[in-house]
């Protein structure tokens, strides 16, 4: 699934029917009400962090529609990931602790250090471009999955990508397509969805024969 980090009318109804999802970070501050799938970032990445209570205050302002959310993403800091698995712990417990599903943002070189795979429910795929697109990524997102964790890609701007991370077996990702030519590139989008679909189909029609 896509999680539109652009909320605009092209896709309305995807939103409400929950065929696309929306990615809420402390800047935007869209309305959930007419939203099936949404989760929140943290803005760390656009340095856009309001800071761990003011984070924390917005979760509590947006709990009427908590049981909608997939994950939270735990204040992270860009490509470093000793520094962002030094940072997870404190407020992970702190968000669990108020009731929602917590996501460690995976950063550069994450795949060779212990993770605390108990304490989290999603990996959200950051970092740098070079790293996401690279071996380390894909081994990091393997590494999750044995452990039974959800894994969201951000930044994901293209088809090409988007079906790079669908054949990896990723569950969600997020980007700012929509924000420009949004009556066109919606379509666009939702054909990427479709397409990433059309393996998983086969095999259950094949299964059921």
């Amino acid at each position: 699934m896509y999680l539109t980090g652009a909320k605009v009318p092209a896709v309305t109804a995807d939103l409400a029917a929950g065929t696309m999802g929306l990615l809420q970070t402390p800047n935007t501050g869209y309305r959930l009400d007419d939203v099936a799938v949404w989760a929140m970032d943290n803005g760390c990445f656009t340095n856009a962090y309001p800071g761990d209570t003011a984070y924390l205050d917005l979760l509590a302002k947006l709990d009427p529609h908590r049981d909608r959310c997939l994950f939270v993403a735990v204040p992270d800091v860009v490509a470093d990931a000793p520094a962002t698995l030094a940072r997870f712990p404190t407020m992970a417990a702190r968000i669990r602790a108020a009731g929602w599903p917590v996501a460690l943002v995976g950063q550069d070189g994450m795949e060779r250090m212990p993770i605390p795979w108990d304490d989290l429910d999603w990996l959200f795929i950051g970092g740098s471009t070079d790293w996401k697109l690279g071996p380390g990524a894909a081994e990091l997102i393997r590494q999750a999955q044995a452990h039974g964790k959800r894994v969201h890609v951000g930044r994901v701007n293209s088809g090409r990508r988007f079906h790079r991370f669908a054949s990896l077996g990723c569950d969600t990702a997020d980007g700012t397509f929509l924000a420009f030519g949004p009556d066109t590139n919606a379509p666009r989008l939702r054909a990427w969805q479709r397409r990433a679909q059309w393996p998983v189909l086969f095999h259950h029609t094949q299964e059921a024969r």
